[in-house]
């Protein structure tokens, strides 16, 4: 095309050729149906007529060629309408100015935009209605804040397009009233109708309306399917006397006290979410007013929480979480229950709660090991909660809300015990709900369906920001532990890895690269920890640290007293870490891809600028596992750098691989 003086085709990657490696024909024949919305054999004849070929289908024409420029006989082949036809509404379009020919001479004529950087600027989106799956190339904000309401944002790469698939429990989960709100919003989002995509949502919603668990007049808990078929071939196959007591009628049965977690896991895993009606403890009235100005997408969550009265706040670290659960406090306006992985973790939500709030600090308690107080709103461990002997303390009271902090723990048998309380409204809060034994649908089912605005999103926004994540593959310090590693077996060499010494010559080198950083160093090992503690004078801060030497050592980083920590697995869930604007992972990448969410995500603040370089050893088991945990981060959207150190004395030398 270049040597007839046309413009080199546009940099984007044709949609329907490129997407993934296992595509089919069929998928082929989905997308071109998906574009418009319905085949060319369900046109009428007068929709087929030359007025009726707009600059819009010739761009789906180009499009599922995968060039910008065609002949008639290309149109009259991908549209499957007569070539006399094609070549009437070429010359139609042209008159109009919307396209242009150019004479060649391996063809009498070729037709292509009059604007072709129209096929790269303009958003479009692609439909796989068997693979459930939407394609999405520079997706307009409103596209997207549509696409959260009933899809899952899979990969955020922006420059390849943004991938969502359409999952069961994000149907089950959207927040509208009828399929009819639905399908609406589906066709909004996409730009057509997907019959085929239609058909299938709209079985998921009606599966998410088969089952509720409602309260009796008399106090006790039913549970009432929507169909005597759904009832006898599903609820009472997969319960038996553990859960239920006896029939009430073909659609009731009447529930075991205390088995209504477990009966609405069950249902759910078998694909019938349970919708729970119960008419469940307030708690006392508990006027709350917040000091601060929920931000947009905040408030969104805040919102869709109101309608449902559960679910999960899923967004990075830095977007605002803790602020969006007491707004959802203000909200309920009733006596709150926090629960948290650690008693640091207490203490700053006590804290946060005494300033974002208009709560008086002796209205606010706390109940761990260190403190024992039952007030109006009290944060409690997930341990204390869920010990026997404290069970009751907390059984006693009328909570209006449950919140779940770090709620990724919660299907965890430790920590489960704690959702048997139930009250009328229950959140959790997550990074990264994500867990390495695939159990995180219990999540959904003990606390509430997913809530959040994709990562991608607010990066753009400037709400968070996105930081620069590179990982990089130092060499061996020395032959006794590279001899060590090789003769290893199992865990044993991703310990070794781990700890290659060569890795504190590289703290150093990007530490004075970046003399003016707020820097937090991470480590799984405390031998390595107190190691690189003792080479860079630096406290070190584990679970071995006394809590008021943590509350010390952190208030002092966060007043800008100090400037670098040295930091254990502690720091990963259990404390609230303060901003920093640069981390440097030196080991701890091989437990969970959750793992990796929190510790790069600890520089995602509204403050840009923000560094995170990964360690790994060159050539190890934990290059691979580097590579495998922080895919998780770059399908929501950060950009992955890698690059390979070359020299054992502190420099870099190597590019950007």
């Amino acid at each position: 095309m270049n040597e007839i003086g046309l413009p080199p085709p546009p940099l984007g990657r044709p949609v329907t050729d490129e997407r993934s490696p296992d595509v089919t024909d069929n998928d082929q024949q989905e997308t071109s149906v998906a574009v418009e919305g319905e085949t060319t054999a369900d046109r009428t004849e007068s929709e087929q007529q030359p007025d009726h070929l707009t600059l819009a289908t010739f761009h789906d024409a180009c499009q599922q060629a995968g060039r910008p420029v065609l002949t008639a006989a290309s149109v009259a082949h991908s549209l499957e309408i007569p070539h006399e036809t094609a070549s009437d509404a070429l010359e139609e379009l042209a008159n109009h100015g919307e396209v242009e020919r150019l004479s060649v001479e391996t063809d009498p004529v070729v037709w292509y935009p009059s604007e072709l950087e129209d096929l790269t600027d303009r958003e479009r989106v692609v439909v796989f209605p068997k693979r459930r799956e939407i394609i999405v190339d520079r997706p307009e904000q409103f596209t997207r804040a549509q696409l959260s309401q009933f899809a899952h944002l899979a990969d955020g790469n922006g420059e390849d397009g943004y991938r969502y698939v359409v999952r069961p429990e994000d149907i089950w989960q959207a927040p509208h009233d009828s399929f009819a709100e639905l399908a609406r919003t589906m066709r909004q989002a996409l730009g057509q109708r997907s019959d085929a995509l239609e058909e299938w949502v709209e079985s998921q919603w009606d599966r998410a309306h088969q089952f509720r668990l409602v309260t009796h007049e008399d106090g006790y808990t039913i549970l009432e399917a929507e169909t005597p078929e759904v009832m006898g071939n599903v609820a009472r196959q997969k319960l038996d006397e553990e859960h239920v007591h006896a029939p009430i009628s073909e659609t009731e049965d009447w529930v075991q006290e205390g088995s209504e977690a477990a009966i609405k896991r069950i249902l759910y895993e078998a694909g019938y979410p349970v919708q729970d009606q119960r008419a469940l403890e307030t708690g006392e009235e508990l006027p709350i007013e917040l000091a601060v100005q929920l931000r947009e997408y905040q408030q969104t969550w805040v919102d869709r929480f109101a309608d449902a009265g559960e679910g999960v706040f899923v967004g990075p670290p830095g977007s605002g979480k803790t602020i969006a659960a007491m707004g959802a406090m203000a909200h309920v306006g009733g006596e709150t229950l926090v629960l948290v992985p650690s008693r640091d973790l207490a203490r700053q939500w006590a804290e946060s709660i005494a300033e974002y709030t208009s709560l008086e600090p002796a209205q606010i308690g706390q109940y761990h090991g260190g403190r024992k107080e039952v007030r109006p709103v009290t944060i409690a461990t997930y341990q204390i909660a869920g010990m026997d002997r404290h069970r009751s303390l907390f059984d006693d009271r009328e909570w209006g809300l449950v919140v779940f902090d770090e709620c990724q723990h919660v299907p965890s048998d430790v920590y489960r015990r704690s959702t048997h309380l139930q009250s009328r409204h229950r959140l959790g809060l997550s990074a990264s709900p994500i867990r390495e034994d695939d159990r995180q649908t219990e999540i959904f089912t003990l606390v509430g369906p997913p809530i959040g605005t994709d990562w991608e999103a607010l990066f753009e926004a400037g709400f968070v920001a996105e930081p620069e994540l590179e990982i990089r593959y130092v060499p061996w310090g020395d032959d006794e532990q590279q001899n060590a590693y090789v003769s290893a077996d199992g865990r044993e060499k991703y310990r070794i890895a781990a700890k290659n010494r060569e890795k504190i010559d590289d703290v150093r080198y990007l530490l004075s690269a970046h003399p003016d950083s707020k820097a937090i160093v991470f480590v799984d090992y405390l031998e390595q920890g107190r190691d690189i503690a003792a080479a860079l004078d630096v406290p070190f801060l584990s679970g071995e640290t006394p809590h008021h030497e943590r509350r010390r050592l952190l208030e002092e980083f966060r007043r800008n007293e100090r400037d670098l920590l040295v930091i254990s697995r502690v720091g990963d869930e259990g404390i609230d870490l303060p901003t920093a604007d640069l981390a440097i992972i030196a080991s701890g990448l091989g437990g969970s891809r959750r793992q990796g969410t929190q510790r790069a995500g600890r520089t995602m603040r509204p403050a840009g600028g923000a560094l995170v370089y990964v360690l790994a050893t060159y050539g190890t088991r934990e290059e691979d596992f580097a590579r495998k945990q922080l895919q998780h981060l770059g399908r929501k959207g950060m950009t992955i750098r890698e690059q390979t150190v070359e020299t054992t004395d502190g420099t870099d030398s190597s590019d950007d691989e």
